[in-house]
């Protein structure tokens, strides 16, 4: 994990996501020498999120639930993974609400403008 830059691995059993190993979850200890098996260390009871969930429905489930990463799933094969680190380059970005066009209404033959207050007093004095 330290090699690749990985702060979280899905755990499968026969394709369904049963845990959740993070870079925290092994302290920092976990080596080629390391004999614990992954269910003593994951985390159980994933949190998913389905490919149609929104940026921030995802973002709510991460914050309310206080975990670092939630697990894509279609059906029950895991497709991938969005973490913080994720929303918040997306937020970063600006990318968090996409930005929507507008009709703009011009007016052709307004008529003539009132002067302003100070255009009036120069043309006064």
């Amino acid at each position: 994990m330290k090699l690749n830059g990985i702060r979280h691995l899905l755990v499968l059993e026969r394709g369904d996501v049963v845990g959740v190993v993070s870079d925290r979850d092994l302290g920092g200890r976990a080596g080629p020498g390391d004999e614990r098996q992954l269910d003593a260390v994951m985390t159980e009871n994933v949190v998913t999120a389905a490919p149609e969930t929104t940026v921030r429905q995802a973002a709510n489930l991460l914050r309310g639930r206080t975990i670092g990463c939630l697990p894509i799933v279609d059906g029950r094969k895991a497709v991938g993974i969005v973490t913080t680190t994720d929303l918040l380059d997306l937020i970063g970005r600006g990318s968090e609400r996409p930005v929507q066009p507008v009709d703009r209404w011009t007016l052709r033959s307004r008529g003539p403008r009132r002067a302003s207050a100070t255009n009036r007093r120069s043309r006064r004095g």
